[in-house]
């Protein structure tokens, strides 16, 4: 199992829950996630609530009770190992708290995490968190970012990143599929942005989950800006954009002392204009990154050429980085397109210029006769 992460009083703790008892008392919003993350690590959850939630009715490891919390709970041949107080009140949250310090038990508090599932009958108006989640692995999201999708009361997610995540949610998490695939955009621009500014007024918490980096080629600009304009808070929290993290997934670095100090990030989806732009005034050297590039990758590398970029330059065109299925094609420029057809080379990729390509060969070579 792994351990679980609980936020409290703004610090982040890491604990090994497998087979230790918990005891969450509430029956909100708050307390059933802490339950349901809890169930997920391994524990086994005692639940003190008037009412339980349906969706944890039945669930494996959970013991329900319709009763007050009482310091004996405490204690007893099974003793409780950690306590959630997360009744929505403080005055019994701090009453839980107390009594769970006494006893040398850990004791996180609900209302030391700012939620607006605690109460959104107060005229609350909710949050945006326009959260970068790398590139697809999981646990390649930053910190800070699993925190908030944690506390999430709606994420509003695209097809790429660590979209595993979404299955981790408590099912009362509204999640929104707003993913563009080629050629299909079900949920336009600006509809996204009235979700995000619709669902905070609310005084909901959302999360708009994006693979990579928000604010690299991920349109997270015009959405703070949506927000802002209409009296949301917005807060962005980096992403490991794919610009840099896909080609370190094959062992490609940007930038390679003795080869390039500097590498260029564009988009290709509409061939190589915004590419010949960012290497207008580059270094002739300069390692070019291209994403969305897949679909004009024969007009963008034939223009690449004719703008002075060597027919033999290396290329890799990385597919699906640190997901499953994972493949690197290296070609090049002369050469890009037409291998790429061969191999059958789809998106989500990453296409790179330059001769940091050659850099995994060289540390294979190295490997070799280490071991030879």
């Amino acid at each position: 199992m792994r351990p679980a992460h609980v936020s409290a009083g703004g610090y982040r703790l890491g604990l090994d829950l497998t087979d230790r008892l918990v005891l969450v008392v509430g029956g909100g919003p708050a307390a059933v996630r802490e339950a349901e993350g809890c169930l997920v690590a391994g524990a086994r959850v005692l639940l003190l609530a008037p009412e339980v939630d349906p969706g944890l009715a039945g669930r494996a490891g959970l013991t329900w009770r319709a009763a007050p919390f009482e310091p004996a709970d405490l204690s007893g041949p099974d003793r409780v190992w950690l306590v959630h107080a997360a009744t929505g009140d403080p005055a019994t949250d701090g009453a839980v708290a107390r009594a769970a310090e006494e006893a040398g038990v850990w004791c996180v508090r609900a209302e030391h995490q700012p939620r607006a599932a605690r109460n959104h009958g107060d005229g609350r108006v909710g949050r945006v968190a326009l959260v970068g989640g790398g590139p697809g692995a999981p646990d390649l999201i930053t910190v800070r970012g699993a925190r908030l999708l944690a506390q999430a009361d709606v994420v509003v997610t695209d097809r790429l990143g660590p979209v595993d995540l979404l299955d981790d949610l408590p099912a009362h998490v509204e999640v929104v599929d707003v993913g563009k695939h080629r050629d299909r955009h079900p949920v336009p621009q600006d509809r996204i942005n009235e979700i995000l500014v619709d669902r905070a007024r609310r005084g909901l918490d959302v999360v708009r989950l994006k693979g990579g980096d928000p604010f690299v080629l991920g349109r997270g600009g015009e959405e703070a800006l949506h927000c802002a304009a209409h009296g949301i808070a917005v807060e962005v929290v980096p992403g490991i954009t794919s610009a840099i993290s896909v080609p370190a997934a094959v062992g490609i670095p940007v930038t390679h002392r003795g080869i390039t100090t500097s590498f260029v990030v564009a988009s290709a989806h509409e061939g190589a204009g915004p590419s010949l732009d960012g290497l207008r005034d580059a270094p002739q050297d300069a390692t070019l990154v291209l994403l969305m590039g897949v679909t004009a990758l024969g007009r963008t590398a034939a223009d690449l050429v004719a703008a002075g970029r060597a027919p033999g330059t290396p290329v890799a065109i990385v597919e699906r980085g640190w997901m499953s299925g994972q493949r690197v094609t290296r070609t090049t420029l002369s050469r890009a397109a037409a291998d790429a057809e061969a191999e059958g080379v789809r998106a989500p990729a990453v296409v790179v210029v330059g001769e940091v390509v050659t850099v995994p060969e060289h540390v294979a070579r190295l490997l070799a006769g280490s071991t030879a």
